[in-house]
């Protein structure tokens, strides 16, 4: 199967492989994982494979398979990987295999009718062109109890071609009755030097924004890439270092402008906060290796240099902690002006001893 731009889990991929080269393909699937990891391409590349000509050899085109002729089986040696030149193969790369189906829904939730409509209605009716009838659930972590019990009924008794992909964000929401009848594929994360590479040779991001944006996403390929494209994203970032700044230097002032200046970024807070962190983590190294070989913010390694001159590494746990508790703070309703007050005054406080 051709990985694509996924990556870091080549264990899902191998695993997907093997299962279609020994013929043990399981009829429902659940891969599990933050939004932005891959999940969906891992989905299509698997679905791609499956209904591919090189792993179904004896396929014609549009012909219906019969799944009781055995004389039909290991007349060639099945591969495992999709070919991207067969017809079953551009239509999955355009959208249009018919017998690759996406599960859709409109509210915010997947009921139970979503579920009957577009899966236990319709799996009955066999192939159109291919081995397999294959079911792509995204955001499935949305069902709700009553459609989870539905897709339970359609898993239990499924028809031979059937294969269910079940697209989950946690998987712990699913009832304990589907999670035992399912593959559970959890994705991995990603190493920071992975990311940054393909930041760097796909996006044409420089190496200071990569660094960020990687310390930023935790393994998660597709937030760093959207945080590194992200326009949005670079002016948080330049807030937040010039406020660090501004606190490390200026009078009482800034603590109010600080708090305005967050207040503009106050649906953004999780990513203020966040940044923050990875501020004060290179800090901390620096005080630790007195290097800047290892910081996240290069550009700003003047001022990292700085402040580690002026702080201790109790006043960094100090720092650390006044913003996890502002995030709690804030998460709990607390007035966000009165949280982060708090906040900029503890970090001006210990930076300005």
């Amino acid at each position: 199967m051709e990985s694509g731009r996924i990556l870091g889990q080549n264990h899902i991929i191998k695993h997907f492989e093997n299962a279609i080269k020994m013929g043990k393909i399981s009829h429902a699937y659940i891969i599990n994982g933050e939004k932005g990891t891959g999940k969906l391409k891992l989905a299509v590349h698997f679905a791609k494979a499956l209904q591919c000509r090189d792993n179904n050899p004896d396929a014609e085109n549009n012909m219906q398979f019969d799944f009781f002729n055995e004389s039909q089986a290991g007349k060639k040696q099945v591969t495992g990987v999709a070919c991207g030149m067969c017809k079953s193969c551009k239509q999955t790369d355009s959208g249009n295999q018919p017998d690759i189906k996406y599960v859709i829904h409109e509210k915010a939730g997947i009921g139970v009718d979503e579920i009957r409509d577009q899966i236990n209605n319709d799996i009955d009716i066999k192939p159109y062109s291919s081995r397999y009838k294959i079911y792509i659930v995204p955001d499935s972590e949305k069902m709700t109890i009553q459609a989870q019990n539905a897709l339970l009924k359609t898993i239990e008794e499924p028809p031979e071609y059937a294969i269910i992909i079940l697209l989950t964000t946690n998987a712990d929401t699913f009832l304990q009755t589907i999670l035992s009848r399912c593959v559970l594929l959890n994705i991995r994360p990603v190493k920071e030097e992975t990311i940054k590479n393909q930041l760097m040779s796909e996006y044409g991001v420089s190496d200071y924004e990569a660094k960020v944006a990687t310390a930023f996403a935790n393994g998660n390929p597709g937030k760093a890439i959207k945080l590194a494209t992200s326009e949005d994203f670079k002016d948080l970032k330049k807030q937040v270092v010039e406020t660090m700044i501004s606190l490390e230097r200026g009078g009482m002032d800034v603590v109010a402008s600080a708090v305005k200046t967050a207040g503009d970024f106050k649906k953004q807070i999780n990513e203020y906060f966040n940044l923050m962190r990875i501020w004060f983590r290179d800090v901390l190294i620096y005080m630790a290796t007195g290097s800047d070989d290892k910081i996240i913010f290069q550009d700003d390694y003047m001022s990292i240099r700085k402040m580690s001159e002026r702080c201790s590494f109790y006043d960094m746990d100090i720092i650390l902690k006044s913003i996890d508790q502002a995030d709690k703070r804030i998460g709990s309703n607390v007035n966000f002006d009165a949280a982060m007050e708090v906040l900029f005054l503890v970090i001006k406080e210990r930076m300005q001893k």
